[in-house]
């Protein structure tokens, strides 16, 4: 017996929907038809987010108490006006990814399972050139959303002492991302440290209360600046992303004047659509303008504490520290 099924319009497409009434979210009740819904009525905010990017999926296709499915690659089964672009991980091997370039692309790919979207910081057009520095303020445990405010705020003052403007997003879970846009000039390596660079000057103002460790023995009780999330290969949830919480929570953008008394748990599927038909996508001037990196590369390159470590799955990179937890190289030294 065929699988029920509804179709829905989304602007020139027909997506259909299968088993729409399969509950996804079980301690909200929220289906799989709502999610499609979700992502169709926020659509010009999320396509703005992933437009021609290269997109990774995280798909839980029955419910978020599974374990999910991370998806590089979409399946050579898709329908034609679906389309992919070839990007490169840092092993040197290639795929055919997700390139979002409308919001039907995105219900279909909601009607996988779909929950979580994880946009590249590069175009389709220019793959080895990112167009998105990324700043992702992580709390570590005993904080609370407080001290990510705080951190952000930082975070804005040092990009306006250098003439650039973020633009702040809940991470739909504990954290905040905050997302420039930048000229694509530079490689992935000349962003990362230009990432850095930002870094450090945040946590160089509270460094009390904000870090760049990277080995968590070293964080305390602070804010992490996660500098690798502008690797390559190394993406963060999109601007209106839902993500798999009980509550079905929002990735969501915010003005800064928001941030100042904003709570991320009112984000979620069943709240956002609303906040999107009265303010609109607060982030729709994101791409007006396109910012240089040279200030924070000349930063990084003044600064005698050089690179920092890549993540684990990456290959040893040229002026990398050694890649081992300070207490195992102290023990090892012992």
């Amino acid at each position: 017996m065929a699988s029920p099924y509804i179709e829905l319009e989304v602007g020139e497409r027909t997506v259909k929907v299968t088993n729409p009434d399969k509950v996804y979210f079980p301690e909200a009740g929220i289906t799989k038809r709502e999610l499609v819904e979700y992502y169709i009525a926020v659509g010009e905010g999320a396509l703005r987010a992933m437009r021609d990017r290269p997109t990774n999926l995280k798909r839980h296709p029955d419910g978020i108490h599974t374990d999910a499915i991370y998806q590089k690659r979409m399946p050579p089964k898709h329908p034609d006006w679906l389309q992919t672009v070839t990007v490169r991980f840092p092993s040197g091997r290639t795929a055919d990814s997700l390139r979002v370039t409308e919001v039907a692309s995105i219900a279909y790919c909601a009607n996988l399972g779909t929950i979580d979207f994880h946009p590249w910081q590069v175009r389709a057009a220019d793959v080895e050139h990112p167009d998105e520095l990324r700043v992702d303020l992580d709390p570590q445990p005993g904080l609370g959303f407080d001290a990510v405010r705080e951190a952000a705020f930082l975070c804005r003052d040092v990009l306006a002492d250098l003439g650039m403007t973020g633009y702040p997003k809940t991470s739909g879970s504990r954290g905040v991302h905050v997302a420039v846009r930048i000229e694509p000039r530079w490689d992935f390596v000349q962003v990362r440290h230009a990432g850095i660079a930002l870094a450090r000057a945040i946590a160089d103002r509270a460094p009390d209360r904000v870090t760049t460790a990277w080995w968590k023995e070293e964080r305390g009780e602070r804010v992490f600046i996660d500098f690798n999330q502008n690797a390559r290969d190394r993406t963060v949830v999109a601007a209106y992303s839902v993500r798999a919480k009980p509550n079905a929570q929002v990735s969501t953008p915010v003005t800064w004047e928001e941030l100042e008394t904003v709570d991320p748990e009112s984000f979620t599927v069943r709240t956002v659509p609303a906040r999107f038909a009265e303010l609109g996508d607060v982030h729709a001037t994101i791409d007006d303008q396109a910012y240089s990196l040279d200030p924070l590369l000349d930063l990084f390159a003044k600064d005698d504490r050089g690179d920092l470590p890549y993540p684990p799955n990456y290959p040893k990179m040229p002026g990398e520290p050694m890649r081992v937890q300070p207490s195992r190289a102290r023990h090892q030294e012992d």
